[in-house]
């Protein structure tokens, strides 16, 4: 295993590389530039904001200048946030959308999985089809869509329960209060609950109807037994493979969500770093999404291996 994970993980450098390269050069045929702007500045001033960030030369002497400093750790300096490196930035914000994903993706999986499984249980039933009718709608309705809507109703609106006030704060972070965090949390979690409970009643209905599980009840173990025991191990099969890249992508932030909801994550950063044409902003966060997408993508394989003892990765 260890061997397959050293693999693993030196075949992830050319891969990296190529996702920069990739970056990099797409960046630059974008129309537009980091210091752009409906006011034009003086020419001399102009080529020398460029001359201090490199940006006058040649574009594949940009590019090695940028690989030579990424050897050493160095993501460079944000062209439109002065004060602050990307490496601070990134330090800033991934702890913010670190956060609040983990609480989503936890959510998500609780809610997900016994929904998915409670389904399995009922399948066909009255039970299995609300419960994959609710989770077709979480697929369907956007989180650009869901957002706005459940602000109205717990923000605009307010909502009043036992008579107790129960309304939320529509934006900010305030330092990670819990007020703040519901309904971004909620916004983040929802579609992953309608993907979980749907891979998991698909999986836990194949897993239910095996040999094992029909000897497991032959013994006279009751159904909670059955699937915690027996069932639960291998249906969540395909949701630990699914959960790699979710929790890359949820780690590093939403950028409808942080957008929406005024949050200072990484992920409104990029969408801040995009739209501004911060070439090096755009391309940390990039960095970052790639590696945690790899290294989780390996912890995946490997927990499939850990659960499922018929796996074996060759040494």
């Amino acid at each position: 295993m260890l061997s397959y994970a050293l693999r693993r993980l030196l075949g992830a450098i050319p891969t990296l590389f190529i996702i920069i390269t990739l970056a990099f050069f797409m960046m630059r045929l974008a129309p537009g530039g980091p210091f752009d702007s409906q006011r034009r500045l003086p020419p001399e001033i102009e080529h020398n904001i460029k001359a201090a960030y490199n940006l006058d030369k040649p574009v594949y002497v940009q590019y090695f200048i940028y690989l030579g400093k990424l050897a050493h750790g160095d993501l460079g300096p944000s062209y439109k946030n002065k004060d602050f490196t990307v490496t601070e930035m990134i330090a800033d914000g991934l702890p913010v959308s670190a956060r609040l994903g983990l609480s989503a993706m936890v959510l998500a999986v609780l809610f997900g999985l016994s929904m998915g499984t409670i389904a399995a249980l009922r399948q066909n039933k009255a039970t299995d089809y609300s419960v994959m009718a609710v989770a077709m709608i979480g697929i369907t309705i956007p989180t650009f869509v869901a957002a706005p809507i459940l602000t109205l109703i717990f923000g605009v609106y307010g909502v009043t329960l036992f008579g107790y006030d129960i309304s939320l704060p529509v934006g900010g972070w305030n330092g990670g209060a819990l007020r703040n965090m519901i309904l971004p949390v909620i916004v983040l979690a929802l579609p992953q609950i309608a993907v979980i409970a749907r891979l998991t009643r698909g999986s836990m209905v194949e897993v239910l109807h095996s040999n094992y599980v029909r000897t497991a009840r032959a013994k006279g173990l009751s159904s909670l037994q059955v699937v915690v025991r027996h069932a639960l191990r291998a249906g969540i099969l395909p949701l630990v493979s699914y959960l790699g890249p979710a929790i890359a992508g949820i780690l590093t932030g939403s950028l409808v969500v942080e957008q929406i909801f005024g949050i200072p994550g990484i992920g409104r950063y990029f969408v801040q770093g995009a739209l501004n044409r911060d070439y090096t902003l755009v391309l940390g966060v990039l960095i970052y999404y790639a590696t945690f997408v790899i290294l989780l993508n390996l912890l995946a394989d490997i927990l499939y291996a850990v659960l499922d003892p018929r796996v074996r990765y060759a040494k």
